[in-house]
């Protein structure tokens, strides 16, 4: 019988258990290494959204000017901190020259398909029974506008996303509010995505690592890894904080954090931490629907035993540090929406933050780096790293393996130049 290939994951988030999950299927012996204790991060504190409708890529027209307007207001939406940081220049440079709209049509199809691909990963997971059952439901996903600006924005994309054979509907403001029954919701109108589920993030986490450890991937938490020792196109030798590890094949699933280990490779990839915010409520709202609050760019979702209030981007490096002023943000613009809905300040400042890895371009970055025959890539999935974990853990295990992938992975190459 042959020996197992012994494969080394750096981080513990969803694509670090997604990958762990696909690879330990193809006969790996995994070990995943992750810096923290466990429990946090963008993987645990995320609006839970399988988003299929999501076809925009962040890189859009507009999105930089936007954010520069909008620097001196730290309660805005998308909020880059002013600070001299020439990696972020860089990343900021090349995310301008993809936000066009050809780059942006280019893309919108790419991401319809592999959100797709996903959702169907997640339902085949549940379907298993590998992780018990977990939270997984299919309502969909409503974006409520209060402003014609807004409302006419999505509809075109809407429009695409139909052409596209995605299931939407536009809903006038009764009916909006009919779809909420009693819970008062203030609202021109909305976009119902019918083709998006919800999840509830913690759960899915927690049963995928139970499973994985029961079936003997090893996790090792509180491991930061520190060095790698690689000769003729090979990493040989992976160091952390506490021991040495020798695999035959290293993936980096480590996020925001990426550009820093690659550099001891000598190599670049060009990822900026862009922080989110969420807020649990653990009592009844009223909130039966997802929903996303268009102005103010407010995800809202009901989860297993509490509602979950994330938003925000924010570009300020690479810290956990919660700006209460955004957090505030939120809630008042929950409070907007939604009246009978009040935040308290114990909620307020129980609050939580994520960084999320994002790419110049929107795009994930899910493949093999050229320079080394063992170092594979999952990060830059920006706000759809919890909807596209399933399928990047899948298309990851394929490269490594040299099957034929589940989709053309061309767009996602790690190497690949932007403008």
């Amino acid at each position: 019988m042959a020996e197992k290939k012994k494969t080394l994951i750096i981080g513990a988030g969803v694509m670090g258990l997604c990958s762990a999950y696909y690879l330990h299927k193809k006969g790996h012996q995994v070990t995943v290494l992750e810096q923290s204790m466990g429990g946090q991060g963008a993987s645990f504190v995320n609006a839970g959204y399988l988003t299929p409708s999501h076809i925009v890529p962040m890189a859009a027209p507009g999105v930089i000017t936007k954010g520069l307007s909008m620097m001196m207001d730290s309660k805005s939406p998308f909020y880059i901190k002013p600070r001299w940081d020439v990696d972020f220049f860089k990343w900021a440079w090349a995310f301008h020259k993809s936000s066009t709209k050809e780059k942006v049509d280019r893309a919108a199809p790419i991401i319809k398909d592999i959100n797709l691909l996903s959702s169907n990963l997640y339902d085949e997971i549940k379907e298993s029974g590998d992780l018990g059952d977990f939270h997984l439901e299919k309502k969909g996903l409503l974006m409520i506008y209060q402003t014609d600006a807004y409302g006419d924005a999505e509809k075109k994309v809407a429009a695409t996303a139909k052409g596209f054979g995605l299931e939407v509907t536009h809903l006038e403001t009764d009916a909006l509010k009919k779809l909420h029954g009693d819970t008062e919701v203030i609202g021109k109108g909305a976009l119902h995505y019918f083709c998006d589920s919800h999840t509830t993030p913690t759960v899915f986490m927690a049963k995928m690592k139970n499973y994985l450890l029961k079936n003997g991937v090893q996790i090792n938490y509180g491991e930061e890894v520190k060095k790698f020792d690689y000769s003729n196109g090979k990493i040989h030798t992976v160091r952390s904080n506490k021991q040495s590890y020798q695999p035959d094949n290293v993936v980096l699933a480590s996020g925001s954090w990426s550009n820093d280990l690659v550099k001891q490779l000598g190599l670049t990839l060009q990822v900026q931490a862009g922080k989110g915010y969420c807020i649990d409520v653990h009592r009844p709202t009223g909130i039966k629907l997802p929903a996303i609050l268009m102005e103010a760019k407010v995800a809202i979702t009901p989860m297993d035993g509490f509602t979950r209030f994330a938003g925000t981007m924010e570009f300020s490096g690479v810290n956990y540090e919660i700006n209460l002023d955004r957090v505030v943000a939120i809630a008042e613009a929950v409070k907007k929406f939604y009246p009978s809905i009040e935040i308290t300040k114990a909620e307020i400042n129980s609050a939580k933050c994520g960084l999320r890895p994002v790419s110049p371009d929107g795009l994930p970055y899910i493949g093999k780096m050229k320079a080394f025959d063992n170092f594979f890539i999952t990060t830059g999935h920006a706000m759809m790293g919890w909807s596209l974990g399933p399928a990047t853990g899948k298309l990851i295990s394929e490269v490594m393996e040299g099957d034929g992938t589940s989709m053309d992975i061309a767009p996602f190459d790690p190497e690949r130049k932007f403008g």
